[in-house]
């Protein structure tokens, strides 16, 4: 009997004295973008948000297990746009209608599961916080040597920005906006 438990308890022993250690790497925010796009019926406008901090965890082997992220809400700048418009625009983006800046001046990121696919590819799901409301967004994330490259779908309707959404509102014709936007992120680290 003592026997059967020493074998059923030794894998456990084992499993318990391996050491796994974390590198958590701070993100660059100044070589690091995030290149956001926003699009409507009749067209599209795009721009940059700053990362305020951030860091990623690796393993000892360079594998992605977990992550933080904020970004600096006040930096919302418009590309695509010079001038009056570029001012209307960016000013309407910090309006409660959208971001409301003012009272939410950081959103986060915060990964919370990570599935490793081919190479250098994962699948990241995360809870994302904007406007003080979390919900989880999921998306593949490239990373290799000091940095890491991710296209993330955002529902913006999931955190109470409706301004100008076809599924809240009716008879907007062409002033309607989509519910989804686009992030474009290059991490340096």
């Amino acid at each position: 009997m003592k026997n059967r438990l020493f074998t059923a308890a030794a894998p456990v022993l084992i499993f318990s004295m391996v050491s796994f250690t974390t590198i958590k790497k701070n993100v660059d925010v100044k070589a690091s973008t995030v290149e956001w796009t926003g699009k409507k019926v009749t067209g599209a406008h795009t721009g940059t948000i700053q990362l305020k901090d951030g860091f990623v965890n690796l393993t000892e082997e360079g594998e992605l297990i977990g992550g933080e992220f904020e970004m600096d809400m006040n930096s919302i700048v418009v590309t695509d746009l010079t001038g009056e418009y570029k001012t209307k625009l960016e000013g309407h983006l910090n309006s409660d209608d959208f971001f409301g800046v003012e009272n939410y001046a950081t959103s986060k990121l915060v990964i919370t599961d990570v599935t490793s696919q081919k190479g250098n590819m994962y699948t990241v799901t995360g809870d994302l916080t904007i406007k003080g409301k979390t919900e989880p967004v999921t998306f593949d994330m490239e990373v290799k040597d000091n940095s890491a490259t991710a296209k993330v779908v955002i529902d913006r309707t999931k955190y109470g920005i409706r301004y100008g959404s076809g599924s809240f509102f009716d008879n907007l014709g062409d002033k309607t906006i989509n519910d989804n936007f686009t992030l474009d992120v290059n991490l340096q680290f």
